[in-house]
This record gives C-alpha cells, structure tokens and sequence, in this order.
C-alpha cells in the first residue's frame, strides 16, 4: 500500500536520543496546525468536523483537539467513555454491532447512536425508548454501505465486496428510515476528494426521497484533508453544496488527518547480521508497534533515511518471534550499526492505538513535544505490569 505521508517536519531536527526506546513522540505543534486546516474547512463550508478516537486516542492531547474541533466519534462503549471524560464537543458513536448491556449508557453519553443495520436498530427499540424516556436526549442514525469501492486495498475499503461494514443502499426501503434522524457513510482510507464525490454521487441518488427528514448526514472519515495536495477548495464546495441541496447538516470525521505527520516512532537498533542481504533487529516491532506494516502492508519513511546506492539496505525487524515481524529494506546513514537510534515517520495515528505486547514485547512510551517551544514531556511509560495485567 502507498503511503502519501511521511512529511519529517520539525521532526528533522528532533534528536531521539532525548527520549527512551521505544517510544512514540507527539508534536503539539503539527497537532495545532492539522486542526486548525480542518478547523478551517469546517468553517468555510459550514459543517460540523470530529475526531475519530479509532485513529488517535492520545487524550492528554485532547485539549489541543477539544480547541478546534466540535467533538469525536467514537467506536463503542470504551471510545464513547473516553470521549465523555477527556474530550469537548459532542460525540457520534458507530459500532458494527452493539451489545444489548452497552447501548443504554452509550444513549447516555452519546449526541448520535449510528446503527449498522435495519435490523440492529429494530432489536434495540425497546432500549432506545428506555433510554429516552429516562430523559436521555440523542439522535438515531444508519450507516449505509454505498457499494461503492474506492480503495487501494480491499481489508480497508468498506465497499469492497462482501463488507460488513454498513447496510447495502440497493436494499435501502421506506421501513428501514422509519426512525432515522441521520445517516453515516464512510467509504475512504487516506484518500482526495474525488473519490468521496464518487461515493456521495450513488449516496444522493439513495437517500433524495428522504430529505427532509435527515437531520444529518455523516461522510465519514478517510479524508486526507491535513495533506499539502489536497482539494480544499473542490471540497468546501462539494459541502456547501450537499448541505445546499439536503438541507441537513454535514459531519466529517477525519482521524488520520488530525495526527498526519505529527508523530514518530522512535528506535535502537539491537543486533546486526547477514543472511543473503544484511539484516538488523530493533526495539521496534512491527507486529507490535504498528500492525499495519503487515497488514496493509506498507513501508513507513525513516526520518533521515539515505538516498543513492552507495549505501547498501538493511533489512529491519522486530525482536519478536514471528518471522514476518519485518519493517522493511532502508539505507541508513552511516550503516546500521549497534546502538544507532532510528525514527520512523507519520506514527502518530493508528500505531498508537494497536500496539500490544505479543511475546512481552515492552511497549513504547508516549511522549509531548512542542516543536514551537521545544517542551518535551513524557506523559506515559510502559512497564511489566501493563504486560502482566492483560493476563491471568
């Protein structure tokens, strides 16, 4: 898979030795200025703009987030109790599939409860109606699937076929939008504005006989917006226009595009070898650290990586067990040698959120820096507990 980050930034002049290994560094500055370019989009275009917990959870940021944005969305009951304590604004709560204990306090903390199916939201009627008439105030939506795919890789396109994610909109009838205030779609992953238009394009058509009673409409996340080539302009525009022609209000929930390029993983490198090319194991493990390198798969941009062929690639992994716990090839400037600290680029979002302890693996550490003030503060640490605790 293609990764369009990888922007160093301030990073470039970060040096890593100031924090332990591993660890995740945050910098509050880009943080600000990704929220205050969505901030901006949601202005102009006149439309409500949240957080996505699943990408980026680092609540001691909250405050950052909570300054610019309307709110979060969250992904069930643990996000929506996060969200309720840490951060501002109001929260949009969406899972795949609600069970019966977790609705009423999700009713509670939640301003929309977004269903993924007709059927879910029928078998929930009777919580729903506890729920209000204890005096619990919120709003009912539906996520479609637009059947629409759009993605590089089909395990991140919602639309791909066979998904699970959202209601098929070619089955959408009159009974099922009995209820509804609002619908949610989400169709992209670090992607541009055409293919959102692609996607609302077969969504209008779906859902015209019901404006009016939309209240909102939710487009989701996956939008790239933070991104330098972006088309603010096309999707101001495009916003306006939607909420022009349905007269409801307009969310988008980006997650990615809130902590783009704002945070790096730092390493060691541990050990190195030859076994056909040369190989070096780190502190940092991809199965661990950040799933995503095998599971999309990607290769993440090194801060500082070597250009040209005069330096030879080495092979990075993890100190795990499992054989695919690799990083990549990468050119490193002065050779891979023992006890050289490494950095990894556009970390901060869906790498803190999935890590975990396979093979006691330690996790990293988290840490604030302020690439304006040059604060740096270590808001939290791993140790053998956290590992021992997740076990019985």
């Amino acid at each position: 898979m293609e990764t369009r980050a990888g922007d160093p930034g301030a990073f470039a002049h970060f040096d890593p030795t100031r924090v332990d290994s591993p660890s995740f560094v945050v910098d509050a500055a880009k943080l600000r200025e990704n929220c205050r370019i969505l901030a901006e989009i949601r202005d102009a275009a006149e439309i409500r703009m949240l957080s996505a917990l699943k990408a980026f959870s680092m609540w001691s940021a909250a405050p950052i987030i909570g300054e610019y944005l309307d709110g979060t969305c969250t992904s069930g009951l643990w996000e929506a109790r996060l969200a309720s304590e840490f951060y501002d604004g109001e929260i949009s709560t969406y899972c795949a599939a609600y069970k019966p204990e977790d609705l009423e306090e999700i009713c509670r903390l939640s301003d929309h409860v977004i269903f993924n199916s007709p059927g879910q939201m029928s078998r929930a009627a009777l919580i729903l109606d506890h729920a209000r008439s204890s005096g619990q105030t919120f709003d009912v939506g539906l996520r479609l699937n637009p059947q629409v795919p759009t993605g590089e890789v089909p395990r991140y396109d919602p639309s791909s076929p066979g998904s699970r994610l959202g209601f098929p909109i070619d089955q959408l009838t009159e009974e099922h939008m009995e209820g509804v205030d609002g619908i949610h779609f989400h169709n992209l992953c670090e992607q541009d504005f055409e293919p959102l238009k692609a996607t609302w394009d077969k969504v209008f058509d779906a859902i015209e006989p019901w404006f009016g009673q939309i209240k909102w409409i939710n487009m989701g996340g996956g939008h790239h917006i933070t991104r330098a080539d972006y088309q603010r302009e096309e999707l101001v525009e495009f916003l306006r226009d939607a909420k022009d022609d349905t007269g409801a209000e307009i969310y988008l929930e980006p997650g990615e595009a809130v902590a783009l390029d704002a945070g790096i993983l730092v390493g060691t490198i541990l050990d190195t070898g030859f076994n056909e090319v040369p190989v070096a194991i780190t502190d940092i493990s991809a199965t661990c650290h950040m799933p995503d390198v095998i599971e999309a798969p990607y290769r993440p941009a090194m801060l500082g990586e070597a250009t040209g062929e005069d330096v030879p690639a080495v092979r990075l992994g993890g100190p795990s067990c499992l054989a695919g716990d690799v990083i990549g090839d990468y050119r490193i400037v002065g050779g891979a040698e023992v006890g050289k600290p490494i950095a990894f680029l556009d970390q901060a979002h869906y790498s803190m959120v999935k890590t975990n302890t396979f093979n006691g693996v330690p996790l990293p550490s988290i840490w604030l820096w302020d690439s304006e003030t040059d604060t740096l503060e270590q808001v939290r640490s791993f140790g053998y507990e956290d590992f021992r605790n997740r076990l019985s």
